[in-house]
């Protein structure tokens, strides 16, 4: 009767994803939708989900959506901005006990960043279910890599629930120089890397990126009727500064900016949709003031004080698209603009910015701005990494 009854609440699980596909085979399907193809893998078992607020079936946290399946859950791995999606970028976020389901939540990303033989000890099964935007320098990549590197050193199986990747039609930019690498880039691959998750995970390991020659018994739960080129609006913001569709969309060419001293927006409600620096008054009409944001951004750069710059909230990313391309035409116009040139690129400024050449993945980036460089010399240095890469990415696609 038990059986029964779990087979049946899967099955309404499944319906209730599935009705919105009604006429229209083109809906794309999560692998989290697709519980008939993976709970009664988890049967038995005692899981351990690798989670964070864009988690979710429909409405409803795939947590408590497999809760109510009667899967035994018995721990929570939360990456950067925690299980619940609110702690700001780069703040500690510290292990403790969800108030909703009494579950304990094991933090990635405070004291330690993979999970350890004692976290792994009553673990049967990990599930890696996150969102992820298709970006060298977003965090959840290298989460996927620590994770599967745990679960390889304690003989533990790895479940991965695909998801699209918003800017999946994007493969650009400068190959990593691994002597660069840092927390904002692990791997040798272009800013915009063009894959899903789960295609990622087996990337991974093919090309042997685990340490010790490593090998993770991964399983993907694969996408349904998806394509790289399609659209796709993520129902939850992956991250607390990416909030809008606007800034997923932008956010490969606008990070950047990063390694600068011109705002992305942060501390305020549009960030990575606008940019602008108090030097540039009198140079742009447009102006925004970055205020303190608890669960964004406490510390923005330019706090309380009114930057200048350039507007992209309303701008049209269809070109963008259909050139399959980042932007660093907005780079070479600030940089212009900037009246303090020796400024520009300096970290000294605030502990707001990273670093402009582990960003890039390239020493020759900040330099080629300050020379005025034409974007086709700038592209053109790219080459052949970024060629040599998209060959070998065709090797891990599972959708056209």
């Amino acid at each position: 009767m038990k059986l029964l009854i779990t087979t049946c609440l899967i099955a309404l699980l499944s319906c209730s994803v599935m009705s919105g596909q009604k006429g229209n085979s083109t809906t794309i399907v999560t692998g989290a939708e697709q519980t008939q193809q993976y709970v009664p893998l988890l049967k038995g078992k005692r899981v351990a989900i690798l989670a964070n607020q864009t988690t979710i079936i429909g409405r409803q946290h795939l947590v408590d959506s497999l809760l109510k399946l009667q899967v035994n859950i018995v721990k929570i791995f939360g990456p950067e901005h925690g299980f619940r999606g609110n702690a700001s970028n780069g703040a500690k976020v510290k292990d403790e006990q969800d108030a909703k389901t009494g579950l304990k939540l094991l933090s990635l990303y405070g004291a330690k960043r993979k999970p350890t033989k004692e976290d792994l000890a009553d673990v049967d099964i990990v599930i890696f279910d996150i969102q992820d935007v298709g970006c060298r320098f977003y965090t959840y990549i290298n989460v996927l890599r620590d994770v599967m590197e745990a679960c390889a050193e304690n003989g533990k199986p790895m479940l991965v629930l695909d998801r699209p990747n918003p800017n999946g039609y994007l493969v650009d930019g400068p190959i990593l120089d691994m002597s660069l690498k840092s927390g904002i880039g692990q791997f040798p691959i272009p800013i915009a890397h063009g894959m899903t998750i789960g295609e990622f995970a087996n990337m991974i390991n093919g090309e042997g990126w685990l340490p010790n020659q490593l090998h993770c018994d991964v399983k993907v739960i694969a996408l349904k009727n998806y394509r790289h080129e399609m659209s796709y609006t993520l129902p939850v913001p992956p991250s607390p500064n990416l909030n809008t569709q606007q800034s997923i969309m932008l956010y490969p060419s606008i990070c950047l900016f990063e390694g600068t001293i011109v705002s992305q927006g942060r501390g305020t409600d549009s960030s990575f949709t606008i940019l602008g620096s108090p030097a540039l008054k009198g140079k742009y009409a447009f102006h925004f003031t970055p205020r303190s944001l608890p669960g964004k951004s406490e510390t923005p750069l330019h706090m309380n004080e009114t930057c200048y710059g350039l507007n992209l909230y309303q701008f049209d990313v269809t070109p963008l698209v259909r050139s399959g391309k980042i932007n660093i035409q907005w780079m070479m116009e600030l940089y212009k603009a900037y009246p303090e040139k020796e400024r520009f690129f300096d970290r000294s400024q605030s502990k707001q910015i990273n670093d402009i050449d582990k960003l890039a993945g390239t020493k020759m980036f900040r330099q080629q701005i300050i020379d005025g460089a034409s974007e086709n010399d700038i592209r053109a240095s790219w080459e052949p990494g970024l060629t040599t890469y998209k060959t070998m990415r065709k090797k891990y696609l599972l959708y056209p």
